[in-house]
């Protein structure tokens, strides 16, 4: 069984296909134009260091075209299509896996959980997409009349969904360091500054999550293996560098490794 919010809604179907090479050159490969179809951010390089700032133009036109977000992610949705094929759907049908996605319905004020054994290719497929909608920066998904976002709005680490759907051993990635190693740098315009905001309300979400999963596996006598990144990886997830996520992927590796021997 495979659970995921976010990123991990993204990772989870080919980790139940196993095409762990595939995800690699997915994710090492991303793009801005990958995830984007109006990108609220600009990424510049100074030096060794990458950075990210906002984009005012493409803001402003969104806010004269009466949207209420600051950026689209169609480009998103077109390359979850193109790298999740038909193909690989019904094989994880066929071999029984079970891949549930999270997203936020904001009409209803709830977390609802999506499995791939209840839904059409399309409607998966949608239901990934809508998992990873990252607002105000990312588009706003209408289903059956209500809107929906980013599931980390509401479930960030879904432990304890995994262990009502008989979950007997967890292993819950975190896609954060343990503890924090350095200070964090505030925005410095209010753009900036509530992308700070967000982070910092979503770790909230993140640390409740994992004490309320924490007491469940206690109470349900579950194995509970959890899983961080060896340092914080960085501020803004939106932003893409190949050198960096090259480098994080064999440092999550190792860092894992480790521990799990």
């Amino acid at each position: 069984m495979f659970l995921g919010k976010s990123t991990g809604s993204l990772l989870v179907p080919h980790l139940a296909v196993g095409e762990i090479g595939k995800l690699y050159d997915i994710f090492t490969n991303v793009q801005q134009h990958d995830i984007f179809s109006i990108s609220p951010f600009v990424q510049r390089k100074k030096g060794d260091r990458e950075y990210v700032s906002i984009d005012f133009i493409n803001s402003l036109w969104q806010f004269i075209r009466r949207k209420r977000t600051f950026g689209e992610s169609k480009a998103l949705k077109r390359n979850i299509r193109q790298n999740f094929t038909h193909s690989e759907y019904l094989k994880i049908k066929e071999e029984k896996h079970d891949v549930v996605i999270t997203v936020a319905n904001l009409s209803m004020n709830r977390v609802e959980y999506k499995s791939i054994q209840e839904c059409t290719y399309e409607e998966f497929c949608n239901w990934i997409w809508i998992s990873c909608n990252y607002i105000p920066f990312m588009s706003l998904a209408v289903v059956n009349g209500h809107e929906y976002a980013d599931g980390g709005l509401g479930s960030v680490i879904p432990i304890r969904e995994a262990i009502l759907r008989g979950a007997t051993e967890i292993d819950a990635i975190v896609l954060e360091a343990e503890t924090m190693g350095k200070q964090k740098v505030l925005g410095k315009n209010p753009f900036s500054l509530m992308i700070s905001l967000f982070g910092h309300l979503l770790d909230q979400v993140e640390k409740n999550d994992i004490v309320i999963g924490k007491l469940a596996a206690k109470n349900n006598n579950v194995k509970l293996n959890i899983y961080y990144t060896p340092t914080t990886l960085t501020e803004n997830s939106l932003i893409f560098s190949k050198r960096l996520m090259e480098k994080w992927w064999q440092q999550g590796y190792d860092y894992a490794e480790e521990k799990h021997s």
